[in-house]
């Protein structure tokens, strides 16, 4: 059993219970927060106190009900974005793998335009071309994230099609869409979904930042991207920025630290890759491993 071994790292642990911590606020925020996210209810720039437990913005909204709204907005379009690209890189990658030829050639060479540009600045044209807003982001940011699947599928499907229990699938008369979906995929869904976890942070920085560039979600939008963008005007009142971003920080870090423990339990060719390093490293040291 790989479980208990995936929780001896304490960062694993934290990393999981910050995640579902926030996972949590994302689905309960709008139940509980004290004020209105977009109701001046409060004076002006007032610093973190008791009164308002993160202070209030250049409007006089309160910043702490803003950024637990904020995870409502960017948490769940974050997972359903990286569902998304999942989906669409997978399929893509296990067609490519499974057929190979002429339509691996197709896939692959579309998957290698996509990638041949720089993730942001990608995703930063579609977003402008299609025009502001966190739907249209969205939309980006799949579009630019699903090739990195696409191309994991691929190496895992074309390593598996030519095992035994594949081409004996086959003899007995399964289909190609069966022999993917019973024979190949619940085989090679381990890394998919350990990559997936660790993309959940990449796409919260890719959301955020393209809000923060005015691409994304727009005033008086709660989004942390956003909110950082308009703390700008504001460089004395510190709290501002400083809050969404360590918002960002600990819940990107959260999904890193839970991929990692996840990547021991779900991906087997982690866990044969540690030893061999361990194994390199007894060598080089004349101690055994």
């Amino acid at each position: 059993m790989r479980w208990p071994r995936a929780w001896r790292s304490p960062l694993g642990i934290v990393g999981s219970v910050i995640a579902l911590a926030w996972v949590i606020v994302a689905f309960t925020a709008s139940w509980w927060v004290p004020f209105e996210p977009n109701a001046q209810v409060l004076p002006r720039l007032q610093e973190p106190g008791i009164d308002t437990l993160l202070g209030t913005d250049g409007t006089g909204r309160d910043i702490f009900s803003r950024l637990m709204t904020g995870a409502t907005v960017t948490i769940p379009l974050a997972l359903m974005l990286v569902v998304a690209a999942m989906v669409i890189g997978t399929v893509v990658g296990a067609v490519a793998g499974y057929f190979g030829r002429w339509v691996d050639e197709t896939l692959m060479r579309l998957t290698d335009l996509v990638m041949a540009f720089p993730t942001v600045i990608l995703a930063m044209v579609i977003a402008a071309s299609l025009g502001p807003s966190l739907f249209n982001a969205v939309i980006a940011a799949i579009v630019v994230s699903w090739p990195q699947y696409a191309r994991v599928t691929r190496s895992l499907v074309l390593g598996l099609r030519g095992q035994n229990y594949v081409i004996a699938g086959r003899l007995l008369g399964h289909s190609p869409l069966r022999s993917l979906t019973v024979d190949i995929l619940p085989n090679i869904i381990g890394p998919v979904l350990v990559l997936a976890t660790l993309d959940i942070g990449a796409a919260i920085l890719l959301l955020s930042g393209l809000s923060f560039l005015g691409l994304g979600a727009q005033p008086p939008t709660a989004e942390w991207g956003s909110m950082i963008s308009s703390a700008i005007q504001n460089f004395d009142a510190w709290w501002l920025g400083v809050f969404p971003g360590l918002a960002i920080l600990t819940v990107v870090a959260a999904f890193n630290f839970l991929g990692d423990a996840l990547r021991d339990v779900l991906d087997p060719t982690a866990e044969v890759s540690k030893e061999n390093q361990a194994d390199r490293a007894a060598s080089a040291t004349g101690t055994p491993a």
